[in-house]
């Protein structure tokens, strides 16, 4: 075979193992970034020290309040 395909080949193979290792390495820091992120949350949640209902409440709250929100987001970007 031709010497400069065998290199061209010799590089592809490289940069497909280093591709490769980046991809593993891009999956394992996006777990330990949500594992951080979670646990963010649970720290957040638990000082609220509300009850499970109080918590369920507020959180709907939150959900209805965000819905509204958008809406007037959307709304607002119709009339421009």
């Amino acid at each position: 075979m031709n010497p400069k395909i065998e290199k061209i080949d010799g590089d592809m193979k490289k940069t497909q193992e280093r591709i490769a290792g980046l991809q593993a390495r891009l999956r394992e820091l996006d777990r330990q970034k949500k594992e951080l992120e979670n646990a963010e949350i649970v720290a957040a949640v638990r000082g609220m020290k509300a009850t499970p209902v109080e918590l369920e409440a507020f959180l709907n709250n939150m959900r209805g309040n965000a819905a509204v929100t958008t809406m007037m987001e959307e709304s607002k970007n119709d009339e421009e």
